[in-house]
């Protein structure tokens, strides 16, 4: 039922929010708004948020609350992908990957609601992806901050719910370590923007749409939402102390010299891209010669023999404070 009154939509997952608060929340922030009631649409196994967010586009809500973690994020701007509608986000998950990069505030809920009714419109990006499968099958989805295959897909496979629940996103570091240890680099054949395939051996390649992740860690320095572009990351193996200076370029480079001029003219005159190299594209292909797992967003995706997609400039509008600004 459409109403002359603007209206939200909450799409939920019920496990990962704290639905009584967020109730709370969105009744005060929509009566100081004026709005109308909004309506509210739980996830479920069957559905990680699409389906209802498609919902909430036929019912005319003004604005899309996506409540939980990087999945549920990232099934609702699948869904409100060129329609206009703004989606708002509220962290309530591991990584919060969208949120960090947007600067909101992680454990702030009622900040989160407020942005949705108060806030303006940022349009963003968003990264499209086509999975091919060892069966030929395809399947397209897209992705709000990283695609990858290699060792951040298998590590994601690899991680333990238990440890997971307990520690948040370091659990992933855990899965790192011992998928390091144990797994093999990976042999890719790539192509960026219709260039000629080219072979590289790599821990992992990953797609980005924005660099910052959790803990910090300034993946892709000079990646943005809203340029138009996706930046391609591969990590690569050099050698016994490969991970010493793939750390030493992602953790100490990126996320301490690059904050200060005279740290930027230290890592100019080093010019170290061997470990750790940086591509920026529109379009992007890439295969192995066996299945490999494929994350998207800090999700399990299942096996690919290749993945290949483009970025769609300014698909998705969100609902942003003033204030927010990333943590770098």
């Amino acid at each position: 039922m459409v109403t002359s009154q603007p209206r939200a939509a909450v799409v939920y997952h019920p496990l990962k929010t704290d639905v009584s608060a967020l109730r709370s929340a969105v009744l005060r922030h929509e009566a100081k708004a004026g709005w109308a009631p909004s309506i509210w649409h739980e996830t479920s196994e069957d559905d990680a948020g699409q389906a209802v967010t498609k919902l909430a586009l036929e019912s005319g809500a003004s604005v899309v609350l996506a409540s939980g973690g990087d999945g549920t994020v990232r099934a609702v701007a699948e869904a409100l992908r060129g329609s206009g509608t703004p989606l708002a986000v509220v962290p309530q998950g591991t990584g919060n990957l969208l949120a960090r990069n947007l600067g909101a505030p992680l454990g702030d809920l009622d900040e989160s609601v407020r942005a949705a009714f108060f806030g303006e419109n940022r349009p963003i990006d968003l990264g499209v992806v086509s999975i091919t499968r060892a069966d030929e099958s395809e399947d397209e989805h897209v992705f709000l901050v990283l695609a990858g295959m290699g060792l951040d897909a298998r590590a994601i496979t690899a991680t333990r719910s238990s440890l997971k629940k307990r520690l948040g996103w370091l659990a992933y570091v855990d899965a790192g370590m011992r998928t390091m240890i144990k797994d093999a680099p990976l042999q890719i054949h790539y192509s960026v923007d219709g260039a000629p395939l080219k072979s590289l051996t790599v821990f992992t390649v990953m797609i980005g749409n924005c660099g910052l992740l959790p803990g910090g860690v300034l993946l892709i320095p000079d990646a943005e939402l809203d340029d138009g572009k996706l930046d391609v990351v591969a990590l690569r193996p050099l050698g016994p102390f490969s991970w010493l200076r793939i750390w030493h370029k992602i953790g100490f480079e990126n996320g301490v010299l690059r904050k200060t001029k005279t740290g930027r003219k230290m890592i100019d005159l080093v010019n170290d891209t061997r470990s750790v190299s940086y591509m920026r594209a529109a379009r992007y292909a890439l295969s192995v010669t066996h299945p490999e797992p494929i994350q998207l967003d800090g999700d399990d995706f299942g096996l690919a023999l290749a993945a290949s997609g483009t970025v769609d400039p300014g698909a998705l509008t969100v609902r942003v404070l003033a204030s927010w600004a990333p943590a770098v």
